[in-house]
């Protein structure tokens, strides 16, 4: 960041929502941030917003589906802010088809978005952490993907197991170049994606968390804040439960 000692960090999926809480919290703290996100509009609308309060974002239009989308993302970035410190693979899409009506199209769908993404994301992202003091990266994984979820279809739910054990993966084998690897697991959340769901299937999920409540997005933006700070410098390979008690593991 010419000069600056600044972290930087991206959130995919950050035009609202979680992701949108999770970079308004890290920008609140002080750290750059680069909005991504396949609306483009909405991208550059959130970034605004952010700096209008004084903070440091800049949006970036990417379709995390695709490898070389997410690689031309890491070199737009490099080229704002100089630097890459922190990944938040945060993108994702939610479906509750049930299991007779799931398309092969559907399936690739959820995957690509939800799975692929990830992968990648670090992939494309690893050279320039390598050369960060204090690099991060934080999956955005769910409840779905530790326990098999109630209401989620099993696309959503089998992509989120497989945040969960790349997460395990990457933490091993990128922990000898100083690069901390964890995932945040939410339950329920009030955020726009779980509008496919009925009232019906809200209130039973409710039902089941014991703090009686859904969560907020900023219950999960203070997790990944706390997991991208100096003082979790010594946790990798984490899975963090944010569900209100939904689930112990």
């Amino acid at each position: 960041m010419n000069g600056s000692t600044k972290k930087v960090a991206i959130v995919t999926g950050s035009a609202q929502g979680i992701g949108y809480a999770i970079a308004k919290k890290l920008a609140s703290q002080g750290i750059a941030v680069a909005i991504a996100d396949i609306h483009a509009e909405k991208t550059y609308a959130a970034a605004e917003s952010l700096c209008k309060e004084g903070w440091a974002a800049k949006g970036f239009s990417c379709d995390v589906s695709k490898s070389e989308s997410l690689e031309t993302l890491m070199e737009q970035i490099m080229d704002a802010f100089g630097q890459i410190d922190i990944l938040i693979n945060n993108a994702g899409i939610l479906h509750s088809t049930p299991i007779p009506d799931v398309t092969e199209a559907e399936w690739d769908q959820v995957m690509a978005v939800n799975l692929k993404s990830v992968f990648f994301a670090c992939q494309k992202a690893l050279p320039y952490l390598k050369k960060s003091l204090n690099p991060r990266i934080i999956n955005i994984s769910s409840l779905a993907g530790r326990m098999g979820g109630y209401e989620t279809g099993l696309a959503y739910t089998a992509s989120k197991g497989g945040i969960i054990s790349l997460t395990y993966g990457l933490a091993r084998q990128l922990a000898p170049f100083g690069i901390t690897v964890n995932a945040v697991c939410p339950g329920t959340t009030e955020t726009d994606i779980i509008k496919c769901w009925d009232e019906a299937q809200v209130a039973s999920l409710k039902a089941r968390i014991p703090l009686n409540r859904l969560g907020k997005p900023e219950n999960v933006a203070s997790a990944v804040a706390y997991l991208a700070s100096d003082e979790a410098e010594f946790i990798t390979g984490l899975l963090m439960d944010v569900n209100g008690g939904m689930y112990f593991g």
